[in-house]
């Protein structure tokens, strides 16, 4: 079982306490730095104010982002796939039309 420990993170200059697993705490604070990050830039932009109204805009850009590149990740895997699958299909005609290679 993984131990939990109690790691602080700052946020949009506020601290948070949050347990996490031991081996997970680096994630954490990657997470933590790159929401800061993000919150960061949405206040600069002076377009949202309020801490929450800015969080909220984070969290939508961030997983939009996500929703994106997960979008995209399945369409190349789609087509490695068919790409496969056409390779395949190659190898079975060239191996049909060459029963010596069949043999080998």
């Amino acid at each position: 079982m993984t131990q939990s420990n109690t790691v602080t993170v700052q946020i949009l200059d506020k601290e948070y306490c949050i347990a996490c697993p031991a081996d997970e705490r680096a994630n954490l604070e990657s997470a933590a730095r790159y929401l800061d990050g993000k919150m960061r830039e949405i206040r600069s932009s002076g377009k949202v104010i309020g801490a929450d109204r800015i969080a909220v805009m984070a969290a939508l850009n961030i997983t939009h982002d996500l929703l994106h590149k997960q979008q995209r990740l399945d369409q190349e895997a789609t087509s490695t796939r068919e790409r496969v699958r056409d390779l395949l299909e190659r190898v079975d005609h060239a191996l049909a039309a060459d029963p010596d290679a069949q043999q080998a």
